[in-house]
């Protein structure tokens, strides 16, 4: 991430446009925002392309006279108005319908557009972030999107890596976030190992939420697995029910030299539960097939 914040640095000091690429959820739109603000200069409109469809697409973009078609009671300004001196950024860039892809590229050509019903042009001066999570240039090779507007985004490119590809960066971005959402709230190393395994397909995003959900959910001031989302626990589960296995397979094998006593095989058994889960009492009894309050009492027994 500070590549990218390298990138962010230099792209907001120049008016080119900017080609966002990355999955849902890794902060594309945020990123966008940032560039826009270190330039310091004019609006930030949003352009949410997947909303652009129907009828009323034009008008939202390039705004209409009054009387231009039936319902369009008064002027109105359309979105490239708004982002006048400043920056208008098309979320989600390959959803934008085909027609409305040439007429963009014709705004970005000429630097000017028309709204509906007017006759006199109007100035198109702002500047072009485009974010997608699409493959746009299979989106090209397909037809789906034009080669010609590709081009003329294309010119500064940033690709938002996946937080699978940077888990590095996940305990600062849960202190980040328990900052936002729950200030008195603390992360076991426990807890904080297993956010770290998982491998976050909604990305930021749905690690913010998780955080979000698990502060409601826990009066403090430490959150626990048990406050984990249900599809974490039982990953974890399935890794431990596999690590066990080979454990009990290395344990057989040495069985075979000699007999062990049953009290000697559970007391290890407990132990590897607790290294497996890296302490988590709760997690280690669901691995042993034993309740919480029984794992307690054998800990007592073995004086552990």
């Amino acid at each position: 991430m500070k590549q990218v914040q390298r990138l962010v640095l230099r792209m907001s000091k120049s008016r080119f446009p900017v080609l966002i690429l990355g999955e849902t959820g890794t902060g594309k739109g945020v990123v966008a925002q940032a560039i826009h603000n270190m330039g310091g200069k004019g609006r930030f409109v949003v352009v949410d392309c997947s909303a652009l469809v129907g009828p009323l697409m034009e008008s939202e973009l390039f705004g209409h006279r009054k009387g231009s078609y039936t319902g369009a009671h008064v002027d109105k300004l359309g979105l490239l108005d708004e982002a006048h001196g400043g920056t208008a950024f098309f979320d989600e860039i390959g959803e934008l319908p085909l027609e409305l892809q040439m007429k963009l590229l014709r705004v970005l050509h000429e630097k000017e557009f028309r709204a509906i019903g007017a006759l006199a042009t109007r100035s198109a001066n702002f500047r072009v972030i485009a974010a997608t999570n699409q493959d746009i240039e299979k989106a090209v090779e397909e037809k789906r999107f034009r080669q010609d507007l590709y081009y003329r985004l294309n010119v500064m490119k940033l690709r938002m890596p996946a937080l699978r590809e940077r888990k590095e960066d996940i305990p600062a971005l849960v202190s980040h976030f328990l900052q936002r959402h729950g200030h008195e709230h603390q992360v076991p190393d426990e807890v904080m190992a297993l956010l770290c395994e998982w491998d976050w397909p909604g990305n930021v995003r749905e690690l913010e939420n998780t955080i979000q959900k698990m502060v409601a959910m826990n009066s403090g001031p430490y959150l626990s697995t048990a406050d984990l989302p249900s599809m974490l626990i039982n990953r974890r589960r399935e890794q431990i029910s596999i690590e066990m296995e080979e454990a009990a397979k290395l344990n057989a094998s040495e069985m075979d030299a000699g007999i062990i006593p049953l009290d000697e095989i559970e007391k290890r058994a407990i132990i590897k539960a607790l290294q497996y889960t890296k302490g988590d009492r709760t997690l280690a009894s669901n691995a042993l097939g034993i309740g919480r309050t029984t794992l307690y009492r054998k800990l007592k027994k073995y004086g552990m």
